[in-house]
């Protein structure tokens, strides 16, 4: 059976999961949130601009630098998309506050991931926002690890890919007598 990894050089790109097809319904599904259909061409669009403006914004907490200004304002942008009144709930004797929306479509969906960022970055710590190491990967997660030592979004995938890719690149090293700096 052939992996989806079976390039274990690595091909030097990253897939658009956005483009995959069924990909945008099932992350939907594990987040609990509705899909609105398929997403048209100005809304993928608008996807990729949301994800671009958080991107950059990890990129540079990565490096101990503050968000742009501008990268602040995409987000804020985001979240009007998607205005909400909020009631309070209960549940198993307990209390909770959610959040309705008063919109459905694909500006929900965008206003619900700016919030979902936007927590990690005012509750959570923004300094354990990791991009995975694997460079076809890219991915975006939050480092949880006691030591913040996590190098991969999944250990399992792209932390046992990139391991074969190292010991492979020092197999072909040692049989053309060429020594590598990884380890």
């Amino acid at each position: 059976m052939k992996s989806d990894y079976h390039d274990w050089r690595g091909s030097g790109h990253s897939e658009d999961r956005l483009d995959k097809p069924g990909w945008l319904e099932q992350w939907l599904a594990i987040h609990n949130l509705p899909y609105p259909g398929t997403p048209s061409a100005k809304e993928l669009d608008d996807l990729r601009w949301l994800r671009g403006h958080m991107l950059r914004i990890v990129q540079k907490l990565t490096v101990h630098e503050s968000a742009a200004p501008a990268d602040l304002e995409g987000l804020n942008r985001a979240l009007s998309g998607g205005p909400m009144f909020l009631r309070i709930a209960e549940s198993d004797a307990d209390y909770r506050l959610e959040s309705i929306p008063l919109r459905a479509g694909w500006s929900r969906i965008g206003a619900e991931v700016a919030a979902s960022f936007g927590r990690i970055l005012t509750e959570c710590e923004p300094s354990r926002l990791r991009i995975c190491e694997n460079p076809d990967c890219m991915a975006v997660y939050y480092d949880e690890t006691r030591n913040r030592s996590k190098r991969f979004c999944d250990d399992k995938a792209c932390g046992n890919l990139m391991k074969v890719r190292r010991f492979r690149a020092r197999q072909k090293a040692a049989k053309t007598g060429v020594t590598t700096s990884e380890s």
